[in-house]
């Protein structure tokens, strides 16, 4: 079993206003786990190393990127951010690799029409398919109950993982503060195949 604690740094919630006054009860339905076929998402990721509470710089670089892209493609829409976590995470903070995401339209596949490009954005496809998902509430801190009760039910449905631990940041921190972490909502979700 791995043992996840994730502490994203605040800048990934910058979600904006629009984030502030969404109605996220779409989503309690994920209160329990659930497993459904996710298409793939064409999506602006930039790579981080380290300590996730350290990755301000890069969360700014995928923010500034994101809106520079938005002046020249007018169907970009902002969304919740995600994190796709690539290492394994018994091993020290310091050798996390995440990848840190925002959805873009499937016609947005170059970043040409930016000034600068930071180091390690890109433009690429997240795969999906069959994925187990489940909503957390709460601080971030919090999650490996939650996280525990998502591989259970994996299991219990026959299914096996096939693909990196994802978080998708619906409510959390802003630009504007801390928030109440209390109410903070995080789908985790992974890719799951049944198993043979």
């Amino acid at each position: 079993m791995r043992r996840l604690i994730l502490f994203p740094v605040c800048v990934i919630l910058l979600i904006g206003l629009n984030a502030c006054q969404r109605d996220l009860s779409e989503y309690d339905k994920l209160l329990e786990p659930q497993i459904s076929v996710k298409p793939d998402q064409n999506m602006l990721v930039i790579e981080s190393k380290g300590d996730p509470n350290q990755a301000g710089a890069v969360m700014k670089d995928l923010f500034r990127s994101f809106y520079a892209l938005k002046k020249h493609h007018k169907n970009i829409q902002p969304s919740a951010p995600r994190a796709r976590w690539i290492a394994q995470f018994d091993q020290s903070k310091e050798d996390w690799i995440g990848l840190w995401a925002l959805p873009l339209p499937d016609d947005v596949n170059s970043l040409t029409e930016l000034k600068e490009i930071p180091t390690g954005m890109k433009v690429e496809v997240w795969q999906y398919g069959a994925v187990a998902e489940i909503l957390h509430v709460g601080p971030y801190t919090t999650e490996p109950p939650t996280i525990q009760k998502l591989m259970d039910y994996i299991t219990s449905q026959g299914y096996t993982i096939i693909g990196p631990h994802e978080e998708e940041y619906l409510k959390g921190p802003t630009m504007f503060g801390k928030g109440n972490p209390e109410k903070y909502k995080t789908i985790i979700r992974y890719q799951v195949a049944k198993k043979m």
